[in-house]
């Protein structure tokens, strides 16, 4: 059955440097279709689309819908709003009203999981939609995708970021600690170490959530690396956590924020701060320096994959075709078959919704402080190409006259 009515594309979440070719795949993949009346975009995301927010993207140039897929962050803008039944309840009104059978929203975690509540909804309702979940995520932790869209930009940034922390550390010794997105994955903190290319090159250690943080061991760590190079990048996940599974970040707040989805707010940098004070205190070293890299990583001009530019573009048209041409709904998931290449394939809501892909213990060393080469082997893709490596002088020293 095709069913003939009007297209509704939304984004949720966090920003990414290619969210917007993912919005322009599916756009104008619908826009091929003679079932379909009009494509419209909801702004702010599934707010947008309770309050009637749309925009029509029908009437939107090609051309400029090109130049927006070159642009970074979210178009139609975002929210992280979860819808509980109410809140669907008032969804389907304007879908009704406005003739509204085909829904693709582009988002993460939490994305997916608002796209299986307003599926189950229309079902239970007996409304004629199509749902489908178009991924993103820079945290590169939806399940059952080898990684999403997002990610390999995001990734590229971070480790051209310490690569420069890295040549500038080298000139001036010391320590230092850059704070990374990733609530429970580490994946984005990982990619620090794509830029490596000499022995004694930072991170010299990274720590992401997936392993048990103890700071009397981190300060170990630190001392070894230290005493060895006489300095040290360290590389860590916002959301690292202790033996007991609580984030190290939530110590430091006297009240801990959460979002409408249960996420517990790790910004601000207080963990860098944190960590920073405590090697002053306890390794009596001096020059010690901490960022937390925030927003930065999701949206920097200028720093996109070209994989990462290509798959997000795929996944959004092929969203379309899963919805206009098969009639199903889904989410559309990125399989490796090859070295390097993708496939795309249409999986079930459930399978997929409100579940977090970790970093397996293939890609994390036994002392849990930092990376594999089965990582590197992994990510190394994902960045694209034109990743420029840093060099250093061979000349010879000139041997000393004076100074014995």
């Amino acid at each position: 059955m095709n069913l003939t009515g009007k297209v509704v594309v939304a984004q949720g979440g966090g920003p990414t440097h290619v969210i917007n070719q993912s919005l322009v795949g599916a756009v104008l993949e619908s826009r091929k279709f003679p079932q379909v009346t009009k494509v419209y975009g909801a702004v702010n995301g599934i707010e947008g689309l309770v309050n009637e927010e749309f925009m029509d993207l029908t009437q939107e140039t090609t051309h400029n819908l090109e130049q927006v897929a070159m642009t970074p962050s979210s178009a139609l803008l975002s929210t992280r709003i979860k819808p509980d039944d109410a809140y669907c309840k008032e969804i389907f009104k304007v879908l009704r009203a406005h003739d509204v059978r085909y829904f693709f929203y582009i988002g993460g975690n939490d994305s997916s999981d608002t796209v299986r509540i307003v599926n189950e909804n229309a079902q239970r309702a007996n409304y004629d939609f199509r749902a489908i979940h178009i991924p993103k995520t820079i945290d590169n932790d939806l399940v059952l995708n080898d990684h999403t869209p997002g990610y390999g930009s995001a990734a590229r940034f971070v480790a051209q970021a310490f690569m420069g922390v890295n040549l500038d550390n080298r000139a001036f010794g010391g320590v230092y600690i850059g704070v990374v997105m990733g609530r429970h994955a580490g994946f984005l903190t990982a990619a620090a170490s794509l830029a490596k290319k000499y022995p004694d090159d930072g991170p010299h250690l990274v720590y992401v959530p997936e392993r048990a943080f103890d700071m009397d061991k981190f300060l170990q760590d630190v001392k070894e690396v230290y005493d060895k190079y006489g300095r040290c990048v360290i590389a860590v996940s916002e959301g690292v956590q202790d033996e007991n599974g609580v984030a190290i970040a939530t110590r430091l707040v006297e009240q801990v924020e959460k979002d409408a989805h249960g996420n517990v707010h790790l910004g601000g940098g207080a963990l860098g701060e944190l960590l920073a004070n405590t090697i002053k205190e306890k390794l009596n070293i001096s020059r010690v320096r901490s960022d937390t890299f925030g927003y930065l990583q999701r949206s920097f001009m200028g720093c996109v994959s070209d994989v990462d530019l290509h798959e997000a573009r795929e996944v959004g048209e092929k969203a379309a075709q899963f919805a206009l041409w098969k009639d199903v709904d889904g989410s559309v998931t990125i399989q490796r078959t090859g070295n390097y290449s993708v496939d795309y394939q249409l999986r079930q809501l459930h399978e997929i919704s409100a579940k977090t892909k970790y970093m397996p213990d293939e890609f994390l060393n036994t002392r849990g402080n930092n990376v594999t080469d089965a990582f590197i082997t992994y990510a190394r893709p994902l960045i694209g190409s034109g990743f420029q490596d840093a060099y250093r002088l061979r000349a010879p020293r000139v041997p000393k006259i004076l100074v014995k």
